[in-house]
């Protein structure tokens, strides 16, 4: 019997040794306070993928034959921090092979361990954060690696930068830079927001993207749906703007709460990791990590 690939791609395009796209999956959602289900996301995603055209027709090319490899999925679930760990060194391990790596969760908390790996193999790194929660409290539930601490240690070590913000707590605002926090009521009238974020951007880039950025009226199947979010085409207009300017180094998509009688979330998120690849292929940069530079 063949194995899985990634939206069904021959068994050529999906080898690791070839591939210059890894995908991890991780179905974790230890967690999240609401609604349960993120841990179901990547299997959601991945059967939305396999029923996918594969011709991306705004950039004209097929990003599959780039090599995509679906790597073993990420099952730590003994604790918030032994998954954090496992997803660190995942990702790091990836990295280091000189692979694009890219991760699908599972809830945010992931995050923590693929922008630690990021953050220690590339250098001077922006970290965008998507998203409609801010994500910064230090601490949650007696855990430092709960979804809503998912971008706290990255608002220390990297330079954060933060789009679509329109849920938080008051303590947030002691770790939140506000000059680079773009919040969904003021982008609605901001015409520069676009640039703006991008200008505060360093040249390597990770993009973090809580799939509840997006408006629940295009994306309800998340585990926080708020309302005045991101549509599709204002979203798909800033990631290009982001490929073209910067070297996006990898990126990770999270929080798809699949409901089995509502697909078109699945499929949004199908198309958005695919149309991200599309972009660094047409645009993108070629990626130089920290060890390339001492060689």
């Amino acid at each position: 019997m063949s194995k899985k690939t990634y939206a069904g791609i021959p068994e050529k395009y999906s080898r690791i040794d070839d591939a210059k796209v890894v995908l991890i999956p991780v179905p974790y959602d230890g967690t999240s306070t609401w609604q349960k289900g993120a841990d179901k996301g990547p299997e959601a995603f991945l059967h939305a993928s396999e029923n996918m055209e594969l011709f991306d027709i705004e950039t004209r090319t097929e990003p599959y034959k780039k090599g995509i490899y679906l790597a073993p999925a990420v099952t730590e679930n003994n604790s918030p921090e032994k998954m954090v760990e496992t997803v660190y060194k995942t990702t790091k391990n990836y990295i280091k092979q000189d692979k694009f790596v890219t991760v699908f969760g599972g809830e945010h908390s992931i995050s923590i361990g693929t922008i630690k790996a990021f953050r220690e193999c590339f250098d001077n790194l922006s970290v965008v954060q998507i998203d409609a929660h801010a994500d910064l409290r230090p601490e949650y539930e007696g855990s430092k690696c709960n979804h809503a601490c998912a971008v706290y240690e990255a608002s220390k070590t990297t330079n954060l930068i933060q789009v679509g913000i329109r849920s938080m707590d008051v303590e947030e605002l002691d770790h939140m830079d506000e000059n680079q926090t773009y919040f969904a009521h003021d982008m609605v009238s901001d015409d520069d927001w676009m640039s703006d974020s991008i200008h505060q951007m360093t040249e390597n880039v990770f993009i973090t993207i809580d799939l509840d950025a997006f408006d629940p009226s295009i994306l309800p199947s998340t585990g926080t749906p708020e309302p005045g979010g991101l549509l599709w085409y204002e979203t798909l207009e800033y990631l290009k703007k982001i490929f073209k300017k910067k070297n996006v180094v990898g990126f990770d998509i999270v929080e798809l709460c699949p409901n089995p009688d509502e697909k078109s979330s699945d499929f949004l998120a199908a198309k958005l990791y695919y149309k991200m690849l599309a972009y660094k292929f047409k645009y993108g940069n070629n990626q130089k990590t920290d060890d390339d530079e001492d060689e």
